[in-house]
């Protein structure tokens, strides 16, 4: 592990860019959530009513061929913007000719993934015996050099903390791709559709994000002007590949040694668990790393937004991850029938580990967000190295056991080495930290107590439905009495600070 950060990390430096003041950050960081949460939700009702219509007129096989192309497609838009989007956030120290070298950069990126995606469709259509999936690598590989065209003005409106532009590019793209791939199945383009239609919405949001925030191209010579900003977008590349390999070994684990049945019971689980709490810390982490990067040489600031954001997060993700921990079984036989029986446990779970993970995604920001982009790498890769391993371990107990070791893994061997990192860069206390989570963990424990008495109290020979019902409504009725009468003062201040900002 890195040495301790010196103190002199966290002193404000005058050669650094003064932090914008408190008040036009805070409402950026509500506008942008609210922009950002509007536009997602939106399109995210779009798109799944696009999917059903586009479900009606394309075959399984078509979604299986693009699947196979995506597998590959997936990982490489991974690493496709190279962490340059996140080093010009960052470093906001780059001058005009530095950022128009790193957009010269990113554009030849493009063109060689582009290259590298025709010499290796081939091999990858061979390997799924689909000579289809060759085309549709070519045709997607496109989507690289749109995204590289995007890196340096994205990460210009994201500096300048414009999320309402980006949310409106993000739903152009959204609207334009579910409605250009419905017509186009309609037309009989079969899997070309979802190929052709994604490809239209990236166009789209490309020419408007270059069209609000352009930037002009410079061949990338002099690379040393610029080889600290690209040593820094790799660092965060590697960590990104980590987390990818770390996040999804428990289904190789599970489908590798538990079969496709035991992969399908916990692909549901992990599923469900995951909608409230993934929904909301992607929301927040859209724009969360701006906020940081705004004040990374303020450390006052860093910790009032490491704390605060905290305590909303927790506020939110504790009482929905426990909840659905709490009435797992209910819910699964009632929704989706007995055969889905085995999925309730790792539901149970991992819908317990979901809470915490919310939280460890502020984190790694903070980290990356202070420059420390290399230290962040070194933890992901030290995860990687650490829940594998778990994941098979608990892969001996069936399904329930990898979903234990999310439990017990990831809090007590993941989650501490980038909180120890986190505090040390913001320089915020351990006490400090644990109290934000004060009025969310007590709430929640007095939500479970609550919901367990009442499941012990209910009559057996209710239907199904209402005793889900009920306890429900008990569950939301204890957690919102609790913070009402023990932590009225401060859910009120936050409550009036949001209103405040959004006017």
């Amino acid at each position: 592990m890195p040495s301790p950060v010196s103190s002199a990390v966290l002193e404000q430096r005058a050669d650094q860019p003064a932090s914008p003041p408190a008040r036009e950050l805070d409402r950026s960081l509500i506008r942008g959530i609210a922009w950002t949460g509007a536009t997602r939700w939106a399109t995210q009702l779009l798109g799944w009513a696009s999917t059903l219509i586009v479900a009606r007129l394309l075959a399984p096989t078509d979604y299986g061929v693009v699947g196979m192309a995506m597998i590959y497609l997936g990982f490489m838009q991974l690493v496709n913007e190279f962490g340059l989007g996140s080093a010009i956030i960052q470093r906001r120290d780059l001058t005009a000719d530095q950022i128009s070298r790193l957009n010269g950069l990113a554009l030849l990126l493009g063109w060689a993934f582009v290259a590298l995606s025709a010499v290796l469709a081939w091999p990858v259509a061979v390997f799924f015996g689909e000579a289809a999936v060759r085309w549709i690598i070519l045709a997607s590989s496109i989507t690289f050099l749109m995204t590289a065209l995007q890196i340096v003005p994205r990460a210009l409106l994201t500096r300048d903390l414009d999320f309402r532009r980006l949310a409106w590019a993000d739903g152009a793209e959204a609207l334009v791709a579910a409605g250009a791939t419905l017509a186009f199945a309609a037309v009989g383009l079969r899997y070309w559709a979802l190929v052709l239609g994604p490809l239209a919405g990236r166009l789209t949001s490309t020419v408007l994000i270059n069209a609000w925030r352009s930037h002009r191209l410079a061949w990338p010579r002099r690379f040393a002007s610029i080889a600290a900003a690209v040593s820094f977008g790799w660092q965060v590349v590697v960590a990104r590949i980590a987390w990818y390999f770390y996040s999804n070994a428990d289904f190789a684990v599970v489908g590798r040694v538990l079969g496709k049945a035991a992969l399908g019971a916990y692909t549901l689980g992990w599923t469900i668990s995951s909608i409230p709490v993934d929904r909301v810390s992607a929301l927040v982490a859209s724009v969360t790393p701006a906020v940081f990067s705004a004040v990374q040489h303020d450390p006052p600031a860093l910790q009032r937004y490491l704390r605060n954001l905290t305590e909303g997060l927790a506020l939110v993700t504790f009482p929905a991850a426990v909840g659905i921990a709490l009435i797992a079984d209910e819910f699964v036989l009632l929704a989706l029938g007995e055969h889905w029986r085995p999925a309730i446990l790792p539901l149970r779970l991992l819908a317990l580990s979901a809470a915490l993970r919310s939280l460890s995604t502020l984190l790694p920001q903070v980290i990356v967000a202070t420059g420390h982009a290399k230290w962040n790498m070194q933890l992901t890769v030290l995860a990687t190295l650490i829940l594998p391993g778990l994941f098979y371990i608990g892969a001996h107990w069936g399904t329930a056991g990898v979903a234990a070791a999310w439990v017990v893994g990831h809090p007590t061997c993941v989650l501490p080495l980038f909180l120890v990192a986190g505090l040390r860069v913001t320089g915020l206390s351990l006490a400090t930290y644990l109290k934000a989570l004060g009025p969310a963990v007590g709430a929640t424990l007095v939500m479970a107590a609550t919901v367990l008495a009442m499941r012990w109290a209910t009559p057996a020979g209710l239907p199904a439905s209402l005793r889900l019902g009920m306890h429900v409504f008990a569950g939301v009725g204890a957690y919102g009495a609790v913070l009402y009468f023990a932590h009225r003062p401060r859910v009120r201040a936050l409550w009036a600070l949001v209103r405040e900002l959004r006017g």
